[in-house]
């Protein structure tokens, strides 16, 4: 595919992904309330911005959501998130119209251009171009994208993550790069991190993956001194930028830990013994008890760091005393990670949301991920694709070197199950799914790719005159 066109065709692409979210981002206005399932952590974040924006720090005029009393420090919350909130409410004055604005702009444009980035290393133009526009149409993509949560821009900070990655793999593994140019991609590594780690932490079991993959490939190909130097630079950005959180954490409650007190917390609740062996991603009201109430009471005045830790212990024990249950629980939690089929109990517009991302492309990214299986079992990741060939990895040459091929793919699917285990083994959402139906989508372009070249070989040619 010619760049010029390729290009053309992406920055239609980006246009079109800005218009549909900047279109949601008016429709919901200034009014923050629950629009579907899943989005009340948009009344939090609006709630603690103000508070923040208005002097009191990070905290709420009133007892809110896990169990912080009102005008207690609390770290539940991304800070990243609420500071942008905050920056944004003591520029134009409480306007959450302007947030979702910049927001869906700033998502609208980057999440599909890293899909077309990352893609293409892996696929090649046309399939990363698919990809894109999946990534611009993808309808929970689009609700997210306006809602003021951390969900769209953590999504775009993942894929910032990965693409970072592999530009500083290849840089590392060509003998002619600059010294200072794989620096320069190390550092850029270690903000990435670190930002995507500010937005939500669940992020933290997949970075130690990638430092593995990391040290594996350069054990391998035998470039492991030279990315020692951009590989610890990466890590000490990323330890500089949770510092003051870090830092202000210890001030606040006595404890020294990771930013966000959210993990226990969560974990706990994940596993209480009330449900039994099957999960439920809302705690339905058939059980007569709210989260807050499943809280031991010794523990609930407790501050936000202590009680996570004290609610971390809790919820280890309870997996310790009966490690059978958990595993059914842990199951249990599989169709709710995946689910895409609507439900009486969620809304119209949830269901539509289902139905019309997961549901519509699940089956070509099923597709997908069995073409490039069966690519790698042939060995096709080891060269370039020939453009004539109808195989599906017959894109024009792809612009990476075709050795590390294998390794970007090895790298999306690392993040694609570590990321899904973290949460069937903690707590399970369609939401939370969602940073993996970014990557989900390559391989339902490349999919969608190759059903289109079999149907162009398999055309049939004019009759001569």
């Amino acid at each position: 595919m010619n760049t010029k066109h390729e290009r053309r065709i992406l920055l239609a692409i980006i246009l079109l992904s800005v218009l549909l979210r900047v279109a949601v981002a008016l429709f919901l206005g200034n009014g923050i309330e629950e629009t579907r399932g899943g989005t009340f952590d948009q009344i939090s974040y609006d709630a603690l911005a103000q508070r923040v924006a208005a002097g009191h720090g990070f905290s709420f005029g009133t007892a809110w959501w896990p169990g912080v009393q009102a005008d207690q420090p609390t770290a539940f919350w991304s800070y990243l998130y609420t500071l942008y909130l905050a920056a944004v409410y003591t520029l134009f004055g409480h306007a959450p119209l302007v947030a979702r604005l910049i927001q869906a702009v700033l998502v609208g444009v980057t999440m599909p251009w890293l899909t077309w980035r990352i893609g293409r290393r892996i696929f090649g133009s046309r399939p990363a171009l698919i990809a894109a526009a999946i990534s611009a149409v993808y309808f929970y993509f689009i609700l997210y994208a306006a809602s003021l949560m951390s969900e769209a821009l953590y999504m775009v900070a993942v894929l910032w993550t990965v693409d970072a990655a592999m530009r500083l793999a290849a840089a590392l593994g060509d003998v002619g790069a600059a010294a200072g140019r794989r620096w320069r991609l190390g550092l850029e590594l270690g903000l990435a991190m670190g930002v995507t780690l500010l937005l939500r932490q669940a992020i933290g079991p997949f970075l130690a993956v990638l430092a593995g993959w990391f040290l594996w490939l350069a054990w391998r190909r035998g470039w492991l001194r030279r990315a020692l130097g951009p590989l610890a630079a990466a890590a000490v950005l990323m330890a500089l930028l949770l510092l003051p959180f870090v830092v202000r954490n210890y001030r606040a409650f006595g404890v020294v830990g990771m930013p966000n007190t959210n993990v226990g917390i969560n974990f706990f609740w994940a596993n209480h013994p009330i449900y039994g062996t099957q999960f439920e991603a809302v705690l339905s009201p058939e059980h007569g008890v709210s989260y807050q109430e499943l809280i031991p009471p010794e523990l609930r005045g407790l501050n936000d760091a202590l009680l996570d830790r004290a609610l971390l212990d809790r919820g280890v024990q309870i997996v310790l005393d009966d490690p059978g249950r958990y595993l059914l629980l842990s199951l249990s939690r599989i169709p709710i990670y995946f689910q895409f089929w609507p439900t009486p109990q969620s809304s119209l517009l949830s269901n539509a949301a289902r139905l019309l991302s997961f549901g519509l492309f699940l089956p070509f990214m099923l597709y997908g991920l069995v073409l490039a299986l069966v690519d790698i079992s042939r060995g096709r990741f080891s060269t370039q694709p020939a453009p004539s060939s109808p195989s599906s990895l017959s894109s024009p040459s792809s612009p990476s070197s075709p050795d590390l091929r294998l390794a970007y793919l090895a790298l999306v699917l690392l993040f694609m199950a570590t990321y899904t285990v973290v949460h069937i083994a903690s707590w399970a959402n369609v939401r939370y799914r969602l940073p993996v139906d970014a990557f989900w989508i390559l391989f339902a372009g490349h999919a969608i790719d190759d059903l289109l070249r079999r149907l162009s070989t398999r055309r049939p040619r004019p009759l001569p005159n």
